[in-house]
């Protein structure tokens, strides 16, 4: 599937104990400058912040660049924020039951995630906002300890993906009446891919875009070498369990490590299994997919870490997705990789 909507080597630095990272291969030469020069943005979106590097055409001017960055990511969060009170998701969740016209964007990303949802057996669920709520990790919500068994029943009976019907020709989606669509785990990687297409609009050719981790990569770095990005390890210590390069790809992560609530063996994070209804076992601490979209990318990740480290690896390598597993051991961390993540650290593509 296309993230846009129809118009429209060097050596790991750290290695995780007991971990077998990916071999990588040698540094190519290094490549000329590209003679653009170097522009460094930032703002905030979304609850997080978004930052952009480029190599910038003659003419543009930092202002523009990044009100055309803001102005993308800011219709994304008018579409597809459930912490706005007036965005089109929150009047959706809100809508008595019957069938809702969505702008195209919106409709787009919800079609994308109810494709997974079917591809996934319902490991990946879009439907899952009540039982967010539950758990206290929905808007304006601080988790403090598990809902009762008899609370995550009653938002699980609210979910359900094959609950919302869709209809293509009129953009449409039918309101069952209750359900809570929460699009946090696709929507930062869609407004990735559209703060990407506004500069690919200004004539941008080479830029690194991110937004709360969520980074995609086009071309090259001003002086010529490729974007590196670092996978980090999942605990909160800043260092990173292997360095990519990457170019024409996007990346995504999906971690525990940031959003969680409890303390020792009572610890839950905020990745819930539609399935279930609770939280995904502490086992997968994350999971990274590279992918040409980074919704696409952001949504695998969320799907990935539900269905976990046998089911989930079986499923990317079928499809040939290239995803990587950091895993909690009870002394040290375990990295397992798919062969299209292997070859991506060796040359920074996907196979």
């Amino acid at each position: 599937m296309s993230a846009k909507p129809p118009a429209g080597a060097a050596a790991p630095s750290y290695a995780p104990r007991g971990a077998a990272p990916a071999r990588l291969g040698a540094a190519p030469p290094p490549p000329a400058a590209l003679g653009a020069s170097p522009m460094a943005l930032a703002g905030a979106t979304m609850g997080t912040t978004w930052s952009a590097r480029l190599a910038a055409p003659a003419g543009l001017g930092q202002d523009r660049a990044r009100r055309a960055i803001q102005a993308a990511l800011d219709r994304v969060v008018a579409q597809m924020s459930t912490w706005e009170p007036d965005s089109d998701i929150t009047r959706y969740n809100q809508a008595e039951a019957g069938w809702r016209v969505l702008p195209d964007a919106f409709f787009h990303v919800l079609a994308h995630a109810q494709a997974l949802a079917e591809d996934t057996g319902g490991a990946y669920d879009a439907t899952v906002g009540p039982l967010v709520n539950a758990w206290g990790f929905g808007p304006h919500q601080r988790a403090h300890e598990p809902p009762s068994a008899a609370a995550i029943e009653a938002a699980r009976a609210r979910c359900g993906w094959r609950r919302v019907a869709l209809d293509p020709q009129r953009r449409a989606a039918l309101q069952p009446g209750g359900v809570y669509l929460d699009l946090s785990s696709i929507a930062k990687g869609y407004g990735v891919d559209c703060a990407a297409w506004a500069l690919d609009a200004l004539g941008v050719r080479h830029y690194l875009v991110e937004v709360g981790g969520e980074l995609r990569a086009r071309g090259l770095r001003p002086d010529g070498h490729p974007w590196r990005v670092a996978v980090e390890l999942p605990d909160a210590s800043d260092s990173h369990a292997l360095a990519l390069p990457l170019r024409d790809l996007s990346i995504a992560t999906s971690g525990d490590y940031r959003r969680h609530a409890g303390a020792g063996a009572a610890r839950f994070g905020h990745t819930l299994d539609p399935r279930s209804g609770r939280p995904v076992p502490r086992e997968v601490a994350s999971v990274t997919v590279a992918h040409r979209g980074c919704m696409e990318a952001d949504a695998l990740a969320t799907a990935l870490t539900v269905l976990g480290p046998r089911e989930g690896l079986d499923y990317a390598r079928r499809r040939g997705l290239a995803a990587l597993y950091i895993l909690r051991g009870a002394q040290d961390w375990r990295v397992l990789a798919t062969p299209a993540f292997e070859a991506l650290a060796n040359t920074g593509r996907c196979p």
